[in-house]
């Protein structure tokens, strides 16, 4: 168990939904990404709990970077709480516009409700949340837009899918932003320099081990940028567990059809790998499930 201060908890989610990060001061409290519209449920529950707000005021919702599993709740939460809800700068015009494409919701085959975002957050700032003092700094990569918050104090950094245990968030081939890959290794590389002691990663627990995962990371990019093919294999097998998670079963016939109807997955195999809809499909399936990701349940796949 890792010892964190007493105003800063964690709420573990898993692949669909984000991690909750809740900074309790003695007044009262921010909440850093809300998960996913599949869990809002949950996501109630567990601000409501003891180990949650018990009764404190959430004073705002926060995000680290504006994709469907890091805000699919603010909507719900800000009918419940009142509160306002601060972005990333970078993100503010596709919220504002709603942009389905840039959000990667629609075009990516997931969702989230609209909200409304009330407050701009920009990369060099510092805030007081749960009685600490974080700067934001910008970790474009796998979201261009995307902050991480830093608490020099303890050494604390809320990285949200810019860095977790073993990897980060998928990444942009080159062909849809080429400047994303190359601003992953420069995040990896700003990171590195913060002497952090404790990691709140996006997904997965919190971890110490903070220069070897970086390591690892450094390595991961390094194959990316040898191999584009293997960024987007990487890209669309995670976008399709992301899809079983949330539909929590699909017939391994249907794979096809998702392949030719998911926006962000028909634009990648028509640049990239060229193959006939089923073929993909056999493809992923095979793969995922040789790697543990998924499994076969009769004639449907379901994650594993």
């Amino acid at each position: 168990m890792i010892a964190l201060p007493p105003q800063v908890h964690v709420f573990v989610r898993d692949w669909l939904s984000a991690n909750h990060v809740l900074l309790k001061g003695r007044n009262d409290a921010v909440v850093v990404d809300t998960g996913y519209a599949k869990h809002i449920p949950l996501t109630r529950a567990l601000l409501a709990s003891r180990a949650g707000l018990d009764g404190t005021s959430l004073a705002r919702i926060v995000n680290t970077h504006c994709h469907s599993d890091h805000m699919g709740g603010n909507a719900a939460l800000q009918r419940d709480y009142a509160c306002p809800i601060a972005i990333p700068e970078g993100e503010a015009r596709h919220v504002a516009a709603w942009d389905e494409r840039a959000l990667l919701i629609g075009y990516a085959g997931q969702r989230a409700e609209r909200f409304v975002a009330t407050e701009i957050v920009r990369a060099g700032t510092v805030h007081v949340w749960g009685d600490l003092e974080w700067r934001a700094l910008a970790a474009p990569g796998h979201d261009m837009g995307a902050l991480v918050f830093f608490n020099d104090a303890h050494g604390i950094l809320i990285s949200g899918d810019a860095l977790w245990r073993n990897g980060y968030g998928f990444v942009m081939p080159a062909a849809f932003d080429p400047a994303a890959l190359p601003a992953t290794r420069a995040t990896l590389e700003m990171l590195g320099t913060l002497g952090a002691r404790c990691v709140i990663p996006g997904h997965g627990e919190p971890f110490t081990d903070v220069d070897d995962a970086i390591e690892r990371a450094l390595r991961r990019t390094a194959a990316f940028e040898a191999d584009p093919q293997r960024l987007v294999w990487h890209a669309i097998k995670v976008m399709l567990v992301f899809t079983l998670l949330d539909r929590e079963r699909i017939p391994a016939s249907a794979i096809p059809g998702w392949v030719e109807r998911t926006g962000i997955i028909r634009d990648f195999n028509a640049q990239y790998l060229g193959l006939a809809p089923g073929a993909l499909a056999e493809r992923l399936a095979i793969e995922l499930v040789k790697t543990g990701a998924l499994r076969r349940d009769g004639s449907d796949l379901v994650p594993a």
